[in-house]
């Protein structure tokens, strides 16, 4: 039972690994040029919408299903106000990790929630591994190119990657040893990255994924996205 668990969430996470090296392939073979940008640009929207879908169809409703509205709102506002004074940060230090660290606020809470929920729902546990692991492939690849643009090498980002991709189990076993009884407590969790992810998408990713003259495939990009999103939590 306890290795199924680890299986569903290391593929969660080696998506983080996997998307870091398509767009390590990818930055290596494609030189500069408008189509590259449509590309790119279009994958950093459709990743936005991913993580808008993340935010609006699995972190609130389990807020709103868990917390008072006092409470639920609380969370939601510290965790908006905590991560733009990261971002601000970040910015004077001249980083560009905006996408990064929404990945990482959307990965870590949907994987403590999946060993939280990995004993009473083994198929749900399943099927949320796979939208995890979805999920984190298009934000990995936009994640790679903003630490690469930082002044990052792409072989230091890689091990970054690697390393990060392991968060995926850590969080799923302190959730399935720590917080199965205390729905309240992820609840608050998945609150509070909300409120930083909803930050990030409208300050940072949302605007650069929009910085081209054609914008139509970006749109449609983060629809489709968003669209990832309503499938898997069809499916959940």
């Amino acid at each position: 039972m306890l290795l199924q668990l680890v299986l569903f969430s290391g593929f969660a996470g080696i998506t983080v690994f996997i998307g870091g090296l398509l767009a390590s392939t990818f930055e290596h073979y494609l030189g500069s040029n408008p189509f590259k940008q449509q590309i790119v640009h279009t994958l950093m929207s459709f990743g936005a919408g991913i993580i808008l879908s993340a935010v609006a169809l699995v972190l609130i409703p389990k807020g709103l299903e868990e917390l008072s509205l006092m409470g639920m709102a609380s969370s939601f506002v510290v965790g908006a106000v905590l991560f733009m004074f990261i971002d601000r940060y970040l910015h004077q230090k001249g980083g560009q990790t905006s996408t990064l660290l929404a990945m990482m606020m959307d990965f870590i809470p949907e994987s403590i929630a999946l060993g939280a929920v990995f004993a009473i729902e083994p198929s749900m546990a399943t099927l949320l591994a796979v939208f995890i692991g979805l999920q984190n492939l298009p934000e990995a690849f936009n994640s790679f190119r903003d630490l690469v643009h930082s002044g990052y090498t792409a072989k230091k980002v890689l091990v970054i990657f690697f390393f990060l991709s392991f968060f995926g189990i850590i969080s799923a076993l302190i959730g399935h040893f720590f917080l199965r009884e205390h729905t309240d407590l992820t609840a608050h969790l998945m609150t509070f990255a909300s409120g930083g992810i909803l930050y990030l998408l409208i300050e940072d990713i949302i605007p650069e994924s929009s910085e081209i003259t054609d914008s139509h495939l970006t749109s449609l990009g983060a629809t489709l996205g968003f669209l990832v999103g309503i499938i898997g939590e069809k499916i959940l």
